[in-house]
């Protein structure tokens, strides 16, 4: 699945590398997408010595920047990617010889693949083919002499998420039912902020550091004052990556449930880092391959296993119900998609909704770009299936892109919640 090209050759010349000398010059943009770990990614980056800032620009500017140079038939996360960085350098105030934007790159089938070819041309169409795109990934994809992905950079990297998945799960839960309004928020600024600062010491990703911290995290968190008896309708959400992460592909879509009276529930990015690593373990027994490849994805396994157990542990500690582990995620889906359906999301976005279903999440939202050929599959397609194994799953496939009515989707969405409130 490849993005329609032109038949015309690209003759435009090399886009520029970002040197070792830029990483004391420049400041390198990162398009939002979790606004929790994304703060914390930033401070990982820092603390590796370069200069980094989290774009916030959000709204309808965004997008129409985004349709002046990606066709509207592209993935919409593209589209918004697009739009936001360059809108930012167009109002943001940066000095855009100073600036680099990193952006990540799978390897796979999927279109985000493409992402980084669509804003490099999207740069030099807006007049800022000048500004170096960094390709975030393990692969080795592209070259960055400037930009080295080492096992010092990952370990902080890798830490910041396990924090942000700790934070949005004891925030998904306390926030609607919280009794004085905007303190679940407030304790996760403060505790953004001390995070910041331990990595500017040096010390937030070390892991007796994380094992002292996660439990204490979960258990401030689980201390703030609730109505434990407050009506909600708990309702899960699914999807694309990006669309179900970032509010400006969502439409602030977390924000209009609390608004509906509803406790949402995320799942975490670490899952899905656990199954972007599994689907090399999976294709190699599937398919052979290099045996290096199965051994360093196989010890990057275990290494995700030993921070999803300190995880584990903090959220147990604090009292709150364990979701499912990776590995029951995986055996979830025995019998019902195969583990080599790893397009996209794959297989894990099935496993999300019969977890989210079987773990007091029975209304889903399925949240994916429009003409998402993988998420069409393993989500809106596999959603008959998940009923059959959960009858009680009350599922919604919402899809986004630029021309899509936003009112439309928000009675869609009422729709299903007043099915819920019936049930």
């Amino acid at each position: 699945m490849s993005v329609c090209s032109t038949s015309v050759p690209d003759n435009s010349p090399a886009p520029p590398v970002f040197t070792e000398a830029m990483k004391h010059t420049h400041t390198i943009l990162m398009p939002a997408m979790l606004p929790l770990h994304w703060r914390l990614l930033r401070a990982a980056f820092m603390q590796c010595g370069y200069r980094a800032e989290l774009l916030r620009n959000t709204g309808q500017a965004v997008v129409e920047t985004g349709l002046r140079y990606v066709h509207n038939d592209i993935c919409y996360p593209a589209l918004l990617v697009v739009g936001q960085v360059i809108h930012a350098l167009e109002h943001g105030g940066f000095d855009t010889d100073h600036v680099a934007v990193i952006i990540s790159q799978t390897a796979g089938g999927c279109r985000a693949s493409n992402y980084i070819y669509l804003l490099r041309r999207a740069l030099r169409t807006a007049g800022f083919g000048h500004v170096p795109v960094i390709s975030l990934n393990v692969q080795g994809m592209e070259e960055n002499p400037g930009f080295r992905i080492d096992l010092h950079m990952l370990r902080n990297a890798l830490a910041a998420m396990v924090y942000g998945d700790a934070m949005m799960f004891a925030a998904n839960k306390q926030r609607p039912r919280e009794l004085t309004p905007g303190s679940t928020d407030a304790l996760a600024e403060s505790w953004l902020q001390r995070l910041e600062q331990l990595y500017a010491e040096g010390k937030a990703h070390k892991r007796r550091t994380m094992r002292r911290l996660l439990p204490q995290i979960m258990q401030d968190f689980a201390a703030l004052p609730v109505d434990p008896g407050r009506p909600t309708v708990k309702v899960g959400i699914v999807g694309e990556v990006y669309i179900k992460y970032s509010a400006l592909g969502n439409d602030n879509l977390e924000a209009f449930l609390a608004e509906q009276n509803c406790e949402c529930m995320v799942p975490g990015i670490l899952h899905f880092l656990f199954y972007c690593v599994d689907t090399y373990v999976v294709d190699f027994r599937l398919y052979g391959g290099r045996l290096k490849s199965l051994l360093s994805n196989s010890f990057a396994m275990w290494v995700l296993g030993r921070q999803e157990k300190l995880l584990r542990a903090a959220i147990a500690s604090a009292g709150f119900p364990l979701p499912a582990s990776y590995a029951e995620l995986r055996a979830s889906v025995a019998g019902i998609v195969g583990l080599g359906n790893n397009m996209g999301e794959g297989w894990l976005l099935t496993a999300e909704m019969l977890e989210l279903a079987n773990h007091g999440y029975p209304n889903i939202i399925c949240v994916q770009p429009f003409g998402c050929l993988p998420n069409h599959i393993v989500g809106r397609g596999m959603i008959n299936r998940v009923r059959k194994v959960a009858p009680h799953a009350n599922i919604l496939a919402l899809d986004y892109d630029a021309s899509s009515s936003s009112v439309n989707r928000e009675n869609r969405i009422k729709l299903m919640l007043a099915t819920a409130r019936q049930a």
